[in-house]
């Protein structure tokens, strides 16, 4: 996990496994007189079917509670969580942060085409069991919370 502070906000940087999406990227922004904000770079820019995209990521801000699409200024798509500081507990942390990867696990298989073309880190750091797994963790304790998210069966998950 990296922190980073500027300007009074406070952000970390995160990488956790969901049950099939897999080193998800996840940034939490704090102000504190504000918001905290998670932050999944959802996949790489965006080039070929834009109008398709697009369109698919207003269907999913539609049936999605909680949780939003948008297109970063470097034109990759994003989705975002936000709680107020008023709210900001460990809890409601927790349930944010397994939202979010509840939310990638979901979309996965629609969006592997767009997901799968992310570079990730590779070699023998890459692939030890570490700070990920509590996404696993995450998904499992909040699970009832997030009802119809988490939609699992035994040939959902993936090594």
């Amino acid at each position: 996990m990296e922190k980073a502070e500027r300007e009074g906000a406070s952000s970390w940087d995160l990488l956790l496994d969901g049950r099939r999406r897999r080193r998800v990227r996840l940034t939490l922004m704090l102000d504190p007189q504000l918001a905290l904000v998670g932050w999944v770079h959802y996949a790489p820019p965006l080039s070929d079917n834009v109008r398709k995209t697009y369109r698919q990521l207003l269907r999913w801000n539609d049936e999605l509670p909680f949780a939003k699409f948008a297109i970063s200024e470097d034109e990759r798509p994003a989705l975002t969580a936000e709680l107020a500081v008023a709210d900001l507990e460990r809890e409601s942390l927790g349930l944010l942060i397994a939202r979010l990867l509840a939310i990638c696990d979901l979309l996965y298989a629609e969006s592997a085409a767009w997901v799968d073309r992310i570079k990730l880190p590779s070699g023998p750091a890459a692939a030890t069991a570490g700070p990920e797994r509590v996404g696993l963790a995450l998904l499992e304790r909040f699970a009832a919370e997030l009802g119809e998210l988490t939609g699992t069966s035994d040939d959902d998950a993936t090594d």
